[in-house]
């Protein structure tokens, strides 16, 4: 059983005991923590704020723990219920809201949960202001409301439809496009919210829908972690109804896998790269991904005449540097899309639609479309070090080793060699340093990461 405090926000396991776990006592003590910030942040007389959640067992019992925090700090809550992240994160300054919180785990099991943390612009806090949170909820300082000054709970569980009608108005979505089109899809909603959002966006668009996992039980019917291992069912099933191609995403919607229609993974890595390509395509513009995300969005960047660049891993960051660069969009290897025609998050809703911009106005089957992209192949490995080994000197000794090498140090050490890269982390929860590779072949990816493991084990006298 785990709690994990970070900048992000708090998350946990349901059950066992206070501190160790995400217990009723932590979840009240976190939101009355964002709370208490928010009022000193925005020194309003008056708040409000977007609370929404995904559809797993724990979900409801959080929410109302947390919604009765916020209501006895005297602040007014819109109550979404059964929501995704995107559309908390569009709805909050619809709502011309103070601030939102998100209740999911995004693709963590079923016994987890989290609170999910926004500012007034519908995005996430930075680091600065996650780590004044922390401070707040470790002391424990908190000032509540009287009793006629409580906050008042509006509910308003329209915000999926307003959602998917602020899709349909973006610039480059055309519904009459893609309807003439005909599409069959498979959805794999893994029984959360997107099996409520992505089919009705669907229906909006003309597309046949074969909803699989689409009833929001919260019972995950496998891993929701939308990797190939566990997605044998919705590959089977692309197959077998002859669909155009499958649409996975996880518990809370902000990250979108495609099935291609031979019923093979389109790859995670490759739903940022199709949709920059259409958008790119369209504008003109830059595009931005983190440091363990594909070269591929580099070489369609530089082929429609843009500049990527790489940030530091986390959203956060990557908001950071899109704004920076002014990118027209940009996002996470994960799947994640951020188009700031739409809003500043990763948002599935809008990645499903550009896609099938794509595909309707491109022609061909999603198995062509793949082919099409350059083809790399990732390893993520992993090095387990004895505890009090100096994680940062490692990393620096690897770094001076390849200093003639193309070399990041925002995050970790990343050596871009020619022909491939690979991005060295630590890891903030466990003794270990996070191995990510990418390389024309599998082969040379797996080889690339095994000859760095044994070259941090040389440094690290481990061997």
């Amino acid at each position: 059983m785990t709690l994990i405090k970070s900048i992000s926000g708090i998350r946990g396991t349901i059950g066992g005991k206070t501190n160790d776990n995400l217990t009723p006592l932590d979840a009240v003590k976190f939101a009355a923590a964002y709370g208490s910030w928010l009022k000193d942040y925005s020194k309003k007389e008056k708040l409000n704020v977007v609370i929404g959640r995904d559809a797993r067992l724990s979900g409801e019992m959080i929410q109302n723990l947390v919604v009765s925090t916020l209501v006895g700090l005297g602040i007014d809550v819109v109550d979404l219920g059964l929501s995704t992240t995107p559309t908390v994160e569009i709805a909050v300054p619809l709502e011309k809201a103070d601030g939102g919180i998100i209740l999911t785990a995004s693709h963590n099991p079923k016994q987890w949960n989290a609170l999910k943390l926004l500012n007034e612009r519908g995005e996430f806090l930075d680091a600065a202001q996650g780590a004044k949170i922390l401070e707040l909820a470790e002391k424990e300082d908190f000032d509540f409301a009287e009793v006629d000054d409580l906050g008042k709970i509006t509910t308003n569980d329209s915000y999926i439809d307003i959602h998917i009608d602020e899709v349909l108005e973006l610039p480059l979505v055309d519904a009459d496009v893609i309807r003439g089109k005909g599409f069959k899809v498979v959805v794999d909603g893994v029984n959360s919210t997107g099996g409520i959002a992505i089919p009705k966006l669907l229906q909006e668009l003309g597309v046949e829908a074969v909803k699989l996992y689409c009833d929001p039980t919260g019972h995950f019917p496998h891993n929701p972690e939308p990797l190939k291992e566990h997605l044998g069912d919705i590959c089977k099933k692309v197959v077998e109804e002859k669909a155009d191609f499958g649409i996975v995403v996880d518990p809370d919607v902000d990250r979108l896998a495609f099935i291609s229609n031979d019923g093979e993974m389109f790859g995670e890595e490759y739903t940022l790269v199709a949709c920059a390509d259409y958008v790119l395509g369209k504008t003109k513009g830059n595009t931005v991904s983190n440091l363990s995300s594909s070269r591929a969005l580099r070489d369609i960047t530089e082929k429609h005449g843009g500049t990527y660049e790489a940030a530091a891993v986390g959203e956060v960051n990557v908001v950071a540097k899109m704004k920076a660069s002014n990118a027209i969009i940009g996002g996470e290897g994960n799947g994640g899309i951020i188009y700031p025609e739409s809003h500043y998050g990763r948002d599935a809703l809008v990645g499903t639609a550009l896609f099938l911009m794509l595909m309707a106005e491109r022609g061909g089957t999603v198995a062509e479309l793949r082919a099409s992209y350059p083809s790399y192949f990732m390893g993520k490995k992993k090095i387990e070090l004895t505890p009090g080994l100096d994680v940062d000197a490692l990393l620096e000794a690897m770094h001076d080793k390849y200093k003639g090498e193309q070399v990041s140090t925002i995050d970790g050490v990343k050596i871009d060699f020619p022909e491939n890269w690979v991005h060295l982390r630590k890891s903030n929860t466990e003794p270990i340093i996070r191995i990510y590779t990418e390389a024309k072949s599998q082969k040379e990816a797996d080889a690339l990461a095994d000859r760095i493991i044994a070259e941090i084990k040389e440094v690290a006298g481990l061997n």
